[in-house]
């Protein structure tokens, strides 16, 4: 099956401000892809940038993008392996804007095959329940968040942390007090405290009966990894000190995570990511899967991953209620409150919303 052509479209979401450690975003800046072929139908990719983590942005990868669709061009479509290792030749990481195209192929591969992908993958529907994730902000206002979400019928919270330790401790003093001692909680980081500060946090919030709490510090300290999870009463998950699943192995041999979050944006799509769930599991360390700030789009595909990995125990899968204030996705996976489910539509059952595209920057190589 040849590939014809790929349209590539700038998918700016406008959404309320979010805040994380590391900076607060107004747009999900994201690109949307349509890789067509001579089979009369064609496959979609989105992927979210999130340049103060995986270091690209919504414009580098609008260029990479039509670098892989020259690439790709007269190509076979159902030759999964073999077009992702052209990418992979071309450039070294860029791992957020090769997502889209790898997503697209599976796409293609299921929609020949008649199946949904989750069944072209190997995997059955489960019961998927995502947290909601609450910015930073101050105490009084995160805790007023946490008891709306309650409201809304929340079981899950993830709270972002990393700015200041000991206000860290004091924000999840105040949410714990304000949803009382049924909801889950569980933290994230995102790489912002020092060696000691994690130390400081993780020891002191431990009262308040945490889950777990993902990438504490920097990856530069990875190597101290070990040592904090020795000193932390609360388990640690690595994000962004995992790529791969190289990564992966290196992790779990050091000792220095109890689980993984699994992000497309971050393995490069389905390919890679299907390569660290199946590491881990080896080793029966268990997995989330999570996200950056994608539409229902790239939300199906993770969900699609999710019913095909059974190792995957946890699920962030809440990227589009995080103040996305224009939904343009068609089809795809629906949320029942914090529960998401999908129909059976072959390949991944979602496409764009032709009246929201027809206001996107579009190239077509």
């Amino acid at each position: 099956m040849t590939i014809t052509h790929t349209e590539i479209y700038r998918f700016s979401i406008p959404m309320e401000p979010f805040t994380i450690a590391t900076g607060t975003l107004s747009h999900a800046q994201n690109v949307f892809i349509r890789v067509h072929t001579d089979a009369g139908f064609y496959g979609v990719g989105e992927c979210s940038a999130f340049p103060m983590i995986v270091g690209e942005t919504q414009d580098t990868c609008l260029i990479m993008a039509r670098e892989f669709a020259r690439l790709w061009k007269g190509k076979d479509a159902l030759d999964i392996e073999a077009r992702l290792g052209e990418l992979h030749s071309f450039t070294a990481g860029n791992t957020t804007i090769k997502s889209a195209f790898d997503n697209a192929l599976f796409d293609i591969a299921a929609k020949n095959a008649g199946l949904p992908l989750y069944q072209f993958l190997g995997g059955e529907k489960r019961v998927v329940e995502s947290d909601i994730t609450i910015g930073i902000a101050g105490h009084h206002t995160m805790a007023l968040k946490a008891l709306d979400f309650k409201a809304s019928g929340a079981n899950i919270l993830k709270v972002k942390l990393g700015k200041n330790a000991v206000e860290d401790v004091e924000r999840i003093k105040q949410i714990r007090e304000a949803v009382g001692p049924a909801m889950k909680i569980r933290i994230d980081a995102n790489q912002g405290w020092t060696f000691n500060e994690a130390v400081f946090a993780l020891q002191s919030i431990a009262q308040y009966d945490i889950e777990f709490c993902e990438q504490p510090m920097r990856t530069w300290y990875d190597d101290r990894l070990p040592e904090l999870m020795q000193l932390s009463p609360v388990k640690i998950m690595a994000d962004e000190s995992v790529y791969n699943h190289h990564d992966a192995r290196k992790q779990i041999n050091a000792g220095a995570c109890h689980y993984i979050n699994i992000k497309m944006a971050k393995s490069g799509g389905i390919y890679e990511a299907k390569r660290i769930h199946d590491v881990a599991a080896s080793y029966g360390i268990p997995c989330m899967m999570g996200g950056m700030l994608e539409s229902r789009i790239a939300l199906s595909a993770k969900l699609h991953f999710v019913y095909a990995s059974p190792n995957i125990r946890f699920y962030d899968m809440d990227t589009c209620k995080l103040g996305h204030l224009v939904d343009p996705c068609v089809g795809g996976a629906i949320y029942d409150g914090y529960h998401l489910t999908i129909d059976d539509a072959p390949g991944i059952g979602a496409d764009a919303d032709e009246a929201f595209l027809a206001d996107c920057e579009r190239f077509t190589i």
